[in-house]
């Protein structure tokens, strides 16, 4: 059997007013908006809670402990769902909310709990005399964390956030799920549509490499820019 490739295929009329090619690039650009928001709200929340689960306050870490578990343990797609289809029917208001909102509070609360463990994580191999010279400096314990700890701890922990930076572009592909039109919507659509399901996985999968590879070249060109001088297995 010959097999003979068609990539003019995305070239033709989508019958919309555009080719695949430019819904091609729409797609890129939804799966990029996604992930970027997501990005954002998973490294607040997470910062957040990987800083509070570090502090002297029981109830605080077993507030941080259970959001925590809490998101890390239910899979990505049930939440996105939870997301769509639960929480809109328990708080009104939220119906008005469009898909791309909501997925991006999902994919953004899920990858915060993750993010959460790398903060805490980054925070605890800091030398504790660190906080006790702020707090002895007149610093509140906010003030202390947000101008010592974290901004070291940020630093320390960029391999494994950028990790989750290519993990987050990756599951934004569930997003299909609740009709985003990002990459993996418009593999499924256009396939069927132009029969060429061999030319748009691979387009598709070859967008995804690209997008990943970027991330991974920026963030290790940031690491070698605010790398810790002297930092070494935990010490500093």
């Amino acid at each position: 059997m010959n097999f003979r490739w068609e990539w003019e295929a995305f070239l033709r009329d989508t019958g919309g007013d555009q080719t695949y090619l430019a819904w091609l690039m729409s797609a890129w650009g939804w799966t990029l908006a996604v992930a970027a928001c997501a990005l954002v709200v998973a490294f607040i929340l997470g910062s957040i809670v990987g800083t509070i689960r570090t502090t002297p306050s029981p109830w605080l870490v077993g507030i941080g402990n259970a959001w925590v578990e809490l998101f890390r343990n239910i899979p990505l797609l049930v939440q996105i769902f939870l997301w769509y289809h639960v929480i809109p029917a328990m708080i009104p208001v939220m119906k008005h909310l469009p898909g791309f909102v909501l997925v991006v509070l999902a994919l953004g609360f899920f990858t915060s709990a993750r993010i959460a463990e790398q903060v805490r994580a980054g925070i605890q191999s800091l030398s504790k005399g660190q906080r006790y010279a702020g707090l002895a400096m007149g610093l509140t314990l906010p003030q202390t964390y947000f101008h010592v700890p974290l901004p070291m701890a940020f630093r320390i922990v960029i391999p494994p956030l950028t990790s989750e930076a290519v993990n987050i572009i990756k599951n934004s592909s569930v997003a299909f799920a609740v009709s985003v039109a990002e990459l993996t919507m418009f593999a499924m659509q256009a396939q069927e549509e132009t029969s060429r399901g061999v030319e748009v996985y691979l387009a598709v999968t070859g967008l995804y490499i690209v997008t990943a590879m970027t991330i991974n070249r920026v963030m290790a060109y940031v690491e070698t820019r605010v790398r810790v001088p002297g930092y070494v297995g935990g010490r500093n």
